[in-house]
């Protein structure tokens, strides 16, 4: 197989593993109502529009969003509607950069 035919692939385990991932954020100090509470705040998290969406990228997103949940959604995934405002969405194309980041 060649390197192009295994880019989806790659793609999709990298997605994949996102979304089982069990690392959960520090809450932070108790008191701090953000944080402690797990409540997302996307416009914290703004400047990782246009990074690639690797661990690491991924990781800082979720702690720094204050939010107890991270969702990776990869183009054309389904996802449920429900809100959760404890939740950050991340939004990622095909060649694994974030296009967006929200809550809910």
């Amino acid at each position: 197989m060649t390197a192009r035919a295994l880019a989806p692939a790659a793609f999709l385990c990298t997605v994949l593993l996102a979304a089982c991932s069990s690392v959960q954020p520090d809450p932070g100090a108790p008191g701090r109502a953000g944080a402690a509470a797990g409540a997302c705040n996307a416009d914290a998290v703004r400047w990782a529009v246009g990074q690639p969406a690797d661990e690491n990228v991924m990781a800082r997103v979720w702690r720094e969003s204050g939010a107890g949940l991270i969702r990776p959604i990869g183009p054309g995934q389904a996802v449920t509607r429900d809100l959760r405002p404890d939740r950050v969405n991340v939004h990622i194309d095909r060649a694994n950069a974030i296009t967006a980041v929200d809550c809910g």
